[in-house]
């Protein structure tokens, strides 16, 4: 266990961000996943802004890397186009 102050608090920090960010990359897996299995083109579209804009954070508090949330979003933009009208 740590001696220092400082570095107590810093374990609570991480620790507390830890559970953070993997709350919020499984929300946007769930999401993905979901968004993957619709098969209406104008609700995927409605849903792919959403999904668009929850990656985007997610990158920019790099609680993943941003070109993750690129790729994820460019595999997503491609599966919307492949529906049908």
């Amino acid at each position: 266990m740590a001696n220092h102050k400082s570095s107590i608090k810093r374990i609570r920090q991480i620790e507390s961000r830890r559970l953070r960010n993997r709350y919020y990359a499984k929300t946007a897996r769930n999401a993905v996943r979901n968004l993957r299995k619709m098969t209406d083109k104008a609700e995927a579209q409605a849903a792919f802004v959403k999904i668009s804009a929850m990656l985007d954070r997610l990158a920019s508090k790099k609680s993943i890397s941003k070109n993750k949330a690129a790729n994820l979003k460019s595999k997503l933009a491609h599966h919307i186009a492949k529906l049908a009208a």
